[in-house]
C-alpha cells in the first residue's frame, strides 16, 4: 500500500519536481558564472540566505501581515461573491443588471484604485483589504452563479413533480451541483487575494511581504527581495492546496452520500 502510494505521488508530482530542480541549478550555474548581475538575478542560494537572516522580521512582522489582508479580503469575497452570485441565478433581472458591471469591475487596474482606498480608508488595514476584495470578488460571484446555472433543469423538472418549492431545489439540486465552480472560483480567487494584496502593500503600506520587497527594491537588494517574492509565492500555493483539500473533501462526501 505505502509502495503504491509513493509511485502514485512519484507519477503525479515527479515530472514538475524535476523541472524545478532543473530550473534552480541551471539558475545557479548562471548566477555563480556571473552572466547574470548579482542585483538584477541573485542566486537560490544567496535568496536562501537572505530568508534566513530576515527570517524574524518576515515571519514574525510582514508575512502575518499579508496573511491577515489576505485571510480578511478572501474571507469578505467568498462572503459577499457567494451571496450575490445566489441572488443572481435565482433573480435574472438582477443577473441581467449587474453581470456587465462586475466585468467592467475587472477593467479598471487596481494600480489606480489604490490610491483612492488610500484616501477613504488611510493608511490601515482595510485599504489593503478593499484591494484584495476587488481582485477576489469576481471569481466567486462568476463561479457561483454559473455553478448554479449548470444541469439543474432536469432535477428542477424532478423536483417539482415531487412538490418541492424553489428553495428546496436550490438546496437538494442546484447547490451540490454547483460545487465544482464555485471550488474553482474559489481557488482562483485566494490566489488574487495574494496579489491583490502585494499591490496593496506596495502603494500603501508600512508592513507586509510587498512592502518589504518595495522597500528592498529601492535599495537594490534584490535577494532580500526575491525572499519576499518566494514567501508570497509559497503563501498563494499554500492558500490554494488548502482550497483543493476541502474540495476534495465535500465533492467526496457529495459523492458518498447524495
Amino acid at each position: 500500500m505505502t509502495t503504491v502510494f509513493y509511485r502514485g505521488l512519484l507519477r503525479e508530482y515527479g515530472p514538475a519536481t524535476l523541472l524545478v530542480v532543473v530550473i534552480l541549478a541551471a539558475w545557479e550555474t548562471v548566477s555563480r558564472l556571473g552572466l547574470i548581475p548579482p542585483f538584477i538575478l541573485p542566486a537560490p542560494t544567496a535568496i536562501w540566505n537572505a530568508l534566513m537572516e530576515d527570517r524574524r522580521l518576515l515571519f514574525g512582522v510582514h508575512l502575518p501581515a499579508t496573511l491577515l489582508e489576505v485571510l480578511t479580503g478572501f474571507a469578505l469575497s467568498v462572503f459577499c461573491g457567494s451571496l450575490l452570485g445566489t441572488g443572481m441565478h435565482l433573480f435574472r433581472p438582477l443577473a441581467t443588471a449587474l453581470y456587465p458591471l462586475l466585468i467592467i469591475s475587472q477593467t479598471i487596474p487596481l494600480v489606480a484604485l489604490s490610491p483612492l482606498f488610500i484616501m477613504w480608508f488611510g493608511y490601515t488595514l482595510w485599504s489593503k483589504v478593499a484591494v484584495v476584495f476587488l481582485t477576489a470578488f469576481f471569481p466567486v460571484v462568476v463561479g457561483t452563479y454559473d455553478g448554479l446555472g449548470k444541469n439543474t433543469e432536469q432535477y428542477r423538472e424532478l423536483l417539482l413533480t415531487l412538490g418541492a418549492n424553489r428553495w428546496q431545489i436550490l438546496r437538494k439540486a442546484a447547490v451540490p451541483l454547483a460545487l465544482p465552480s464555485f471550488f474553482s472560483g474559489l481557488k482562483l480567487s485566494v490566489v488574487y487575494c495574494v496579489i491583490g494584496a502585494t499591490i496593496g502593500e506596495w502603494l500603501g503600506g508600512s508592513r507586509g511581504l510587498g512592502y518589504f520587497s518595495r522597500r528592498m527594491a529601492g535599495n537594490l537588494q534584490s535577494a532580500e527581495m526575491f525572499a519576499a517574492v518566494v514567501l508570497l509565492s509559497v503563501l498563494g500555493i499554500t492558500l490554494f492546496l488548502c482550497i483543493a483539500m476541502l474540495e476534495k473533501l465535500f465533492l467526496k462526501k457529495r459523492g458518498r452520500y447524495s
